[in-house]
């Protein structure tokens, strides 16, 4: 008896000690977390990003601007960079190598170098971004980013690129350009998991995924309708902000919709009315999914099984009510 209640002691002692030991490893990573995220949080940039048209033998500023957030003057290296979707959900991903350019729809070819910019503490700079495009260059998007990283001052000029903000330029040249998107999936999720029937309401949502075909940079937009029966029950305005989330050319971009108000047990139908490029291109798709909550699931089959048993429980009687006929019939003779 004694013996299992030392077990016991040193059970929860162990368990006790794995507990602090996980808190304080739990305290320590959002440390670590918040110092990276104070040490980033050095400069600010704005716009985020530029939508730009330029004719080919042509040349435009781009203006952004820069904000020092720190209490002591420092100097920033603006840094020109080519970069590629990292993957189906828009995120860019930087080419950081100065040598090194997109193998396509490269922008950093048409951006002038730039020099050093000095900004005082809690002020702000412009930066002038001079782009060129050559007469040569054929119509489509091209796509990069301008980079700004403070600079050491006793570090013989090196950047500091954990610190480093960017703003993304997105260029048109007019002419004869591509615009041609393919919707590859359009389906109905729960949790991440597609299903004709769904039990509950909830993390229910429409998916889309995009293949843009053509050499031009497109934002689809538009409107996703829930209806029940013949009753719209949820409409949903589709990448209308300003500017508008984007496929770049020879990529694939996914949104995740989510589906609300939707009113428990019946048979929905998801209707996507999109539109894209400069001659409003449309895009239709459907898709129908079911709500049965457990209960109703259980409610049939209750009544199954009742209506199941009813039927056996009939049979037998007549069976039994039939052969005391035949009896009787049989006793008269």
């Amino acid at each position: 008896m004694k013996q299992g209640v030392q077990a016991n002691v040193r059970i929860l002692l162990a368990f006790a000690t794995a507990l602090v030991m996980a808190t304080l490893l739990s305290i320590a990573l959002h440390g670590s977390v918040s110092a990276v995220t104070n040490t980033a949080n050095t400069l600010k940039v704005s716009p985020v990003r530029s939508d730009i048209q330029i004719l080919p033998g042509e040349t435009k500023t781009v203006q952004t601007t820069v904000t020092n957030l720190t209490g002591a003057t420092i100097t920033v290296r603006p840094i020109e960079n080519d970069f590629t979707a990292s993957d189906e959900r828009g995120t860019p991903a930087l080419i950081l190598d100065a040598d090194e350019y997109a193998p396509t729809h490269s922008l950093k070819r048409f951006m002038t170098p730039l020099q050093d910019v000095t900004i005082p503490a809690g002020q702000a700079r412009n930066v002038n971004v001079i782009i060129t495009v050559p007469a040569s260059a054929q119509a489509g998007g091209y796509y990069g980013a301008i980079r700004f990283a403070p600079t050491s001052p006793d570090g013989g000029g090196q950047v500091n690129l954990s610190a480093s903000v960017a703003s993304l330029i997105l260029l048109t040249v007019p002419g004869d350009v591509v615009e041609k998107l393919n919707l590859t999936d359009f389906d109905v999720q729960q949790k991440g998991s597609s299903s004709p029937y769904f039990r509950t309401t909830n993390d229910i949502a429409a998916t889309l995924r995009f293949e843009n075909k053509g050499n031009l940079q497109i934002g689809p937009f538009g409107k996703i309708s829930v209806k029940k029966g013949d009753k719209v029950i949820y409409s949903y305005d589709f990448n209308t902000t300003d500017p508008r989330d984007v496929i770049l050319p020879d990529t694939a971009r996914r949104w995740d919709i989510p589906l609300d108000k939707l009113e428990g047990f019946g048979k929905y139908t998801v209707i996507a009315s999109l539109a894209y490029g400069q001659e409003n291109q449309t895009v239709e798709a459907v898709k129908s999914f079911w709500i049965v909550p457990t209960a109703y699931i259980i409610g049939a089959a209750v009544v199954l099984v009742i209506l199941v048993g009813g039927t056996f429980l009939t049979i037998n009687i007549v069976r039994r009510r039939n052969k005391r006929i035949a009896r009787r019939s049989n006793n008269r003779f």
